[in-house]
């Protein structure tokens, strides 16, 4: 219970300031836990960066897998997967949620176990991605890829590409730019 309620309070605060600009006091003093408590659970703030990561990671690909499981043809499926990375609303889409986007840079030069750990998330959902064009290749809702997975790293690029540029602009516009390009590159009409 005290660990998650430091790993909940903390994702919450590396999301929205990043992972060096929020220190040890500001995560306990949101947790409402004592200082020794964190240093029971995690031995360093490191321990704790990759330890929140690897709690983001594993919930993120429960919920992929809920949505990669559910009904309808993969191409049906990954249009899901895809649309909600935009925002709808007042809902924020994965893009504004998304760690990688938000500590990818910042990580790969400050802790080899946090890189590693949203390299190892990042590659578990490329192969589910990839495993996911293929069904659609299958069914005949997605046309056919020379590599699935070279495929899937190219859109999961062009979507976290996207999602950086809507951070620096402020707008929805290269999500649904990322969209309408996905939706045409995956369709099993464009024989390109």
């Amino acid at each position: 219970m005290t660990r998650r309620k430091i790993l909940t309070a903390g994702q919450d605060l590396v999301r929205r300031h990043g992972f060096g600009a929020v220190g040890l006091s500001r995560i306990l003093s949101e947790s409402g836990v004592p200082k020794g408590s964190f240093y029971y659970y995690f031995s360093s703030k490191e321990a704790f960066g990759q330890a929140l990561l690897q709690d983001y990671v594993d919930q993120y690909l429960l919920r992929i897998d809920a949505l990669f499981d559910g009904p309808g043809s993969a191409g049906d499926r990954l249009l899901k997967f895809w649309s909600a990375w935009l925002a709808e609303g007042r809902t924020e889409g994965i893009a504004q949620q998304c760690l990688v986007v938000k500590l990818g840079a910042e990580v790969a030069d400050l802790s080899e176990g946090m890189r590693h750990t949203l390299d190892e998330g990042v590659s578990q959902l490329l192969r589910r991605v990839s495993a996911v064009l293929a069904q659609g290749v299958d069914d005949g809702s997605i046309r056919r890829f020379d590599d699935p997975d070279a495929t899937a790293r190219m859109l999961y690029a062009k979507w976290l590409g996207a999602a950086i540029l809507v951070k620096l602009s402020g707008e929805q516009t290269p999500l649904q730019q990322a969209l309408a390009d996905t939706v045409h590159a995956l369709s099993p009409e464009n024989k390109l």
